[in-house]
């Protein structure tokens, strides 16, 4: 009778192990996880962080909470992500511009993003698209390009090194036309002067124009990509007129603090593609001008190296300054 006494105690504490390790185990995989961004709330960034959040967190089992930290054209939200932990905890969602032009555009940036970061997914791609006031006379980019060959032409730019402004020097390498920078501090302000008729021209990315497209205030002229936008089947690459080396993508893509373990990596890398390939998140995104595009690690850290040669290239031979 006491050994069987004995044997239900032995029973009742291990189940009693049992479920305490189950309770820990699901508050260890619901704990949040912080989703930070470099730019303030209703941004094409923003937009599309928060378009992924949910069936992210629902994909991962988890809450994604996203934050904005903006400010110095993204070093805060940068070296926030580095001093965190290395548990995948804390994501970076970021444009290109944070990891792949802030190293050559700032000497002493306090961060290094192949270093010190870990690369998680490509996200989506936002390809440049060179857009003019309605009544200029251009009406693709062979005419664009006649034109400001033969006349001073002006772009605006959201500022000293950004994609915009990197693309415009591309443009202007590749035809030896007449470009003139305009910088601006961001892109909303670039955007209405050139509505107004003040500035000639201005690169973008598609969802941040889209909308005044649709309402006849901007006219598209061409893309700096290798393939024409789903949203603009009729607006021509200027690939296709032979114009090569303009392709500017200002990707945004996730990154945690580095060390992280792989095995977290993997799991939100493998929670991202899910994310992305559901029609719900999928149409939002595109519907908004972004296209959606995963990729490995691995081929984001590849992605990374390589833009940031090229911008690194353009910066020096431009010698272009931080505002």
């Amino acid at each position: 009778m006491k050994k069987n006494k004995t044997i239900l105690l032995l029973a009742h504490l291990a189940c009693v192990a049992s479920l305490s390790l189950l309770t820990f185990g699901v508050g260890a995989q619901t704990k949040s996880i912080r989703m930070i961004i470099a730019f303030p709330p209703g941004g094409p960034v923003d937009f599309v962080a928060r378009s992924i959040s949910e069936t992210l967190g629902k994909e991962l089992g988890q809450t994604v909470i996203v934050e904005n930290k903006p400010g110095a054209n993204g070093i805060i939200a940068a070296e926030y992500v580095i001093k965190s932990p290395p548990d995948g905890s804390v994501l970076w969602f970021t444009s290109a511009g944070a990891v792949a032009i802030n190293p050559g555009l700032y000497p002493k940036l306090p961060y290094n993003p192949i270093t010190d970061l870990a690369p998680i997914s490509l996200v989506s791609r936002n390809d440049e698209l060179l857009v003019v006031n309605p009544n200029n006379p251009a009406t693709g980019p062979k005419d664009f390009i006649e034109n400001a060959m033969k006349q001073r032409t002006t772009m605006a730019s959201s500022g000293m090194g950004s994609v915009p402004h990197l693309a415009a020097a591309l443009l202007g390498d590749a035809t030896k036309a007449q470009l003139v920078d305009v910088p601006y501090k961001g892109a909303a302000p670039a955007i209405t002067d050139v509505m107004a008729g003040h500035v000639d021209a201005f690169f973008g990315d598609v969802p941040g124009l889209i909308n005044n497209i649709r309402a006849g205030k901007l006219k598209p002229i061409a893309m700096a990509a290798d393939a024409r936008h789903p949203l603009l089947p009729e607006i021509k690459t200027f690939k296709e007129i032979g114009i090569e080396g303009v392709d500017s993508d200002n990707w945004y893509a996730l990154f945690t603090a580095k060390g992280t373990p792989q095995s977290e990596i993997t799991r939100i890398n493998q929670a991202v593609i899910r994310t992305l390939n559901t029609e719900s998140v999928k149409q939002r995104l595109l519907n908004s001008g972004t296209l959606p595009a995963s990729s490995t690690p691995e081929q984001l850290g590849d992605l990374l190296k390589k833009d940031a040669d090229k911008w690194a290239r353009v910066i020096r031979e431009k010698n272009i300054k931080p505002d």
